[in-house]
This record gives C-alpha cells, sequence and structure tokens, in this order.
C-alpha cells in the first residue's frame, strides 16, 4: 500500500470525516452550496485546515459530472464568471495567510464568517441595487482570499447570491458554478505555495466517490418552486456549520 494512502487511512476522526463529505454531498446538489460550510469545520477539527482544504478540492471534481451540466444553462455565466475570475485572483493572498495563521485561529475565523452570514440572511438584508461588473469582482476576490485561507470559498457570494433578485433556481446555478470552479483552483494555488501534500490528494480520492454519491442524492431532492423552503434549509445548513465550526469540540 502506497505510503500516502497508508498516511490518510490512518487520520484521526477519518469516519467523521467521511460522514460530512457524504452530508456535504446532499446539501449541495439539494441547494447549490454548503458543501464546504458543512464538511470544512469537521474535517479542520480533526486534521489540518491545508490538508482539508486541498482533499476536498480534489473531490470537487466528480461536481464537473453530477451537477455542473444542469447548472450550466440555468445560471448567469457572465456574472458567475466574473466571480470566479476574481476569486482565484485573490486566492493566492488567503493562502498565504494559511500557511502563517495558527490552526485555531482560523477555526474561530470559519466560526464568526458563518455566524455573520447567517445573522444577516435571517435579519433579510437585500441589495437596493443591481449588482454591477465592480461589485461582482468585490465579491470573487473576498470570496477567494477567504477561500484560501479557511476552505470556506461560499459564505460572501451565497450572501449575494441570496440577498439578489435572482430566484432560486439561477442563485443555485450560480453557486454551483462558481463554488466548484474555485474549490477545483485551490489545488494548483496550494502545491505553489507547498501546501500540497501526497496525503492530500489520497484522501481527496478517498472522499471522491462518496462526495459523488452525495451530489447525486441532493440534486434528485431539489424542486424549485419550493423557494421558501430552500432558503430556510439554507439557513439551517449556515446555522449548523456555525455551530460545528466552533474550538470546542474535542
Amino acid at each position: 500500500m502506497p505510503d500516502g494512502l497508508s498516511a490518510a487511512l490512518a487520520l484521526p476522526g477519518l469516519p467523521f470525516v467521511l460522514i460530512a463529505v457524504v452530508a456535504a454531498g446532499v446539501v449541495y446538489g439539494f441547494a447549490g452550496f454548503g458543501s464546504a460550510l458543512i464538511f470544512t469545520p469537521v474535517a479542520v477539527a480533526f486534521i489540518p485546515p491545508e490538508t482539508a482544504i486541498a482533499a476536498f478540492g480534489l473531490s470537487a471534481l466528480v461536481s464537473l459530472f453530477t451537477v455542473v451540466p444542469g447548472a450550466w444553462g440555468e445560471a448567469d455565466r457572465t456574472a458567475a464568471g466574473t466571480m470566479i475570475a476574481a476569486a482565484i485572483l485573490a486566492a493566492p493572498l488567503g493562502i498565504f495567510a494559511l500557511s502563517v495563521l495558527d490552526r485555531e485561529v482560523i477555526r474561530v475565523i470559519v466560526a464568526l464568517v458563518v455566524a455573520i452570514t447567517l445573522a444577516a440572511l435571517v435579519a433579510g438584508w437585500r441589495f437596493a441595487a443591481p449588482p454591477t461588473l465592480a461589485s461582482r469582482a468585490g465579491i470573487g476576490a473576498g470570496s477567494g482570499i477567504l477561500g484560501g485561507m479557511t476552505g470556506l470559498n461560499g459564505p460572501i457570494v451565497i450572501l449575494f447570491q441570496l440577498a439578489g433578485s435572482d430566484g432560486a433556481r439561477r442563485s443555485r446555478a450560480n453557486l454551483i458554478l462558481f463554488l466548484t470552479a474555485t474549490s477545483i483552483s485551490f489545488l494548483p494555488l496550494l502545491w505553489m505555495q507547498g501546501l500540497l501534500t501526497v496525503e492530500a490528494l489520497w484522501l481527496g480520492l478517498i472522499l471522491m466517490p462518496l462526495y459523488a454519491v452525495g451530489t447525486r442524492v441532493g440534486k434528485a431532492l431539489f424542486t424549485p418552486g419550493r423557494e421558501p423552503i430552500y432558503r430556510v434549509v439554507a439557513y439551517v445548513i449556515i446555522g449548523l456549520a456555525a455551530l460545528m465550526a466552533l474550538p470546542i469540540w474535542e
């Protein structure tokens, strides 16, 4: 057995990480977001953040076959592409922060980010004006920095989408394109900064089939006509993630 595979199988808390990736896939297939919000808080409780981000980025490759094809025709591809490009350009700043910050500091940042996201959504915050090219680029850049540092490339753009005027179908499609593309982009960026390990790659391969099954199940559960339920589920997802991210679950 390869050394990297042996190390991945010996990771502490591996059963919890496997359960988390299945749950993350179901949530992502249903809502179009929330996978990192579910997976990251659980994973970083057991393994280094950079390992969690790299492994999850590799597992996200299956989204190209499970949920991206259906989202492609429903998304605003120009808007999503603007945010994706800005996020990829800004992500190295977040990855640099990941390399120098203490693990417990990152866990606290994760908890704060998801809690603030939830509070803004529940409070009913909405945009007063249509988003511009500059605002989309700024949202993408902020998401890239946060994603590179914590693995949570979603909260900022989730808030942006759900606070806008897009319906559930388009919001879900935009988020699927953005989150899949940016999650995958973290792999070469982590490699360039020396944070991509063989152990993380093997863990990502282990997670792949479980994440694929989860996304298929979630996609089958999505019903576009039930937008109120969609938003409630979104709030519950983020709330649970905020609680799980707190560095008290040892």
